[in-house]
């Protein structure tokens, strides 16, 4: 069974940056893609960025520029950096990996991130 544990959430003024990193139980040389999601409250859960297995990135439109996802295989992590952070980043956020072979997604339990002052 594979987990996925998020750290480095937390509250930070706007302007500020915060770094989560995703922790998996497993080798990500078998995820084909892995990525951020956030969700704040009564919206839906949305992407914010994904990293394929060859370091393909693709960003949300609201977090370009500001924001930054990297993997490192042999920590088996997968890190966002978010500078410049904004209110209307505050959400909960989540790390997903896919699965080459079952195609099954996994999630993690997701991470509070609080911008304000």
């Amino acid at each position: 069974q594979v987990q996925l544990v998020e750290s480095g959430g937390g509250l930070v003024q706007p302007g500020g940056s915060l770094r989560l990193s995703c922790a998996a139980s497993q080798s990500i040389f078998r995820f084909y893609v892995m990525g951020w999601y956030r969700q704040a409250p009564g919206k839906q859960r949305e992407l914010v960025a994904t990293i394929t297995s060859g370091s393909g990135t693709n960003y949300a439109d609201s977090v370009m520029g500001r924001f930054t996802i990297s993997r490192d295989a042999a920590k088996r992590t997968v890190d966002l950096q978010m500078n410049s952070l904004k209110p209307e980043d505050t959400a909960v956020y989540y790390c997903n990996a896919g699965d080459r072979i079952s195609r099954l997604d996994y999630w993690g339990q997701g991470t509070q991130v609080t911008v304000s002052s």
